[in-house]
């Protein structure tokens, strides 16, 4: 009795975790990155081939101090790095919450993730507080803590699927037929 319970728990882990996981994502983390990417907007209808000064401020601060925040005096691997990441910041959230090529989408903010972080506490110069540390007892610090479960949500995806209710798994169906 107390192994079909299990086996029907670890079946119902199967669609419910990934389902969670992408809820959860769209609940607290969609809007976040989406709201950081309009703010690397240029101006106009092609604004997202132009991000604006403050893009290439929160992604290469201190190249950005050493050009004195002439954006000119920026080459094109700063301006590929900074497009790059505002889209990513539009069209990986926006496949997690559809469910579309998920497990791509989750591995490529896990790196959006790590870049983020490292961009933080290098560029940035994040004090120790705002980095945290793990196993300390204080579980608020925003880099360290807030991304663990960032991650952990993120590989969730990469190791369980869009769930039931995703393209992806609309996708498949059609394959098969």
């Amino acid at each position: 009795m107390i192994q079909t319970l299990l086996t029907r728990l670890n079946a119902a882990g199967d669609w419910a975790l990934p389902t969670l996981a992408r809820f959860t994502f769209a609940a607290s983390l969609a809007g976040y990155f989406w709201a950081s990417a309009v703010t690397k907007l240029g101006d106009g209808v092609l604004g997202v081939f132009r991000p604006s000064l403050g893009a290439y401020a929160q992604i290469f601060p201190r190249a950005m101090e050493a050009a004195g925040y002439d954006v000119s005096q920026l080459g094109f691997w700063h301006w590929a790095v900074v497009t790059s990441g505002m889209l990513a910041e539009f069209i990986l959230p926006a496949l997690i919450v559809l469910g579309l090529a998920t497990r791509l989408a989750a591995l490529g903010m896990i790196g959006f993730v790590v870049i983020q972080s490292l961009t933080d506490i290098i560029g940035h110069h994040a004090d120790a507080s705002t980095i945290g540390a793990w196993f300390d007892r204080v579980p608020d610090s925003v880099i360290l803590d807030q991304r663990l479960f960032w991650l952990t949500l993120l590989v969730t995806l990469i190791l369980k699927g869009a769930g039931p209710i995703s393209l992806d798994r609309l996708a498949a169906r059609r394959l098969k037929m």
